[in-house]
């Protein structure tokens, strides 16, 4: 008589379909698309995140990460949405602030934002805007007063580096100039050093983090002009929020509501999607596996060992978030229209 191994006695007590999810990734491949250029901070964790998944995955399959960055993450987002099959093998991580383009209508965009599969995210995205420490600017106030306008770098129109010094010329009447076309953060970080640009925005977690920004704090080479959380990071206690400076400013109500708006993206830090349409038992497991790759022991070591920090979201919280945003009164979007003009 044959005898069944504990795997193929749970097999056969389980429903058909339930057995069908349980055997789906033996021996497949899970794709992970990065909707950013190598080695940035979102880059590192959507790598560290892929390694743990198929741990949690029942059948364990193989993973590969593919960096298919360009235009703030458009070009992974329209794949994922448009031409990646929903067979819960191919999932992405890309720009939190793509709704952008869809509220005010881009034609470029080929998604709709809240029908992607949302899986989760690691963290929540605050953001600093930075300026290099050899200009005389050392608070948003100086900027307002400056005779001429800094230049700050950005990928695209939904990058932080594009909207955030764009809303603090709308709201606080700044007169940052933005160059757009850089390739991601490594890019970004060299027309700082070479004099093109004066300025950029990144992530909290990125700039108190490790690599350049590190040497960039100890020798005093950028300012940190503002931080978009709603509270201060205790890593930048001397860093006025958006929100102080709102008050500091009486931004008038239109001006809070547009950067409430602009600043959802901080919720959904470095968000994993997926195509719509997958069934729901495999969007279970994909979400499942997250979770649980988020709570591993030995990825919460390497989190820290990286200086990366984790305050991951569920895939249900961020699909609730995803319809909320799109959901905008019409004169919010004018308004977006006219600052994310290029």
């Amino acid at each position: 008589m044959t005898k069944l191994t504990p795997l193929l006695l749970l097999l056969a007590w389980l429903p058909s379909s339930a057995r069908a999810q349980a055997t789906f990734y033996n021996g497949k491949t899970l794709r992970v698309i990065v909707g950013s250029s190598a080695g940035n901070t979102q880059d590192q964790m959507t790598r560290l995140v892929a390694r743990y998944l198929p741990k949690y995955i029942p059948g364990h399959p193989n993973v590969i990460v593919d960096n298919v960055s360009g235009a703030s993450s458009m070009i992974a987002a329209n794949y994922l949405f448009k031409l990646a099959r929903p067979d819960g093998l191919t999932i992405g991580t890309v720009s939190r602030a793509l709704y952008f383009d869809q509220l005010v209508g881009r034609k470029e965009v080929q998604f709709d934002w809240s029908k992607f599969t949302w899986i989760g995210s690691p963290v929540e995205g605050h953001e600093v805007l930075i300026i290099a420490g050899n200009t005389p600017y050392k608070s948003i106030r100086d900027v307002v007063n400056a005779g001429q306008s800094p230049k700050c770098g950005a990928s695209g129109t939904t990058s932080t580096g594009y909207y955030i010094p764009k809303l603090a010329n709308e709201i606080f009447g700044t007169k940052f100039h933005i160059v757009t076309g850089y390739g991601g953060g490594a890019e970004l970080d060299l027309a700082i050093q070479r004099g093109e640009t004066q300025c950029r925005a990144t992530s909290v977690s990125g700039f108190t983090g490790f690599g350049a920004f590190r040497d960039w704090r100890q020798s005093g080479s950028a300012r940190v002009l503002l931080q978009t959380g709603r509270k201060r990071d205790p890593k930048l206690p001397d860093v006025p929020t958006i929100y102080e400076l709102m008050n500091d400013f009486k931004t008038p109500e239109w001006g809070r509501r547009l950067a409430t708006v602009m600043l959802y993206p901080g919720e959904f830090g470095w968000p994993m999607v997926a195509p719509p349409g997958i069934s729901a038992d495999r969007i279970d497991i994909l979400r499942t596996a997250f979770k649980s790759a988020l709570a591993d022991s030995d990825l919460v070591m390497e989190t820290k060992k990286r200086q990366l920090e984790l305050s991951p979201s569920g895939g249900e919280e961020l699909e609730k978030l995803a319809k909320e945003v799109i959901a905008q009164p019409r004169d919010i979007i004018e308004r977006m229209k006219g600052l994310l003009g290029d």
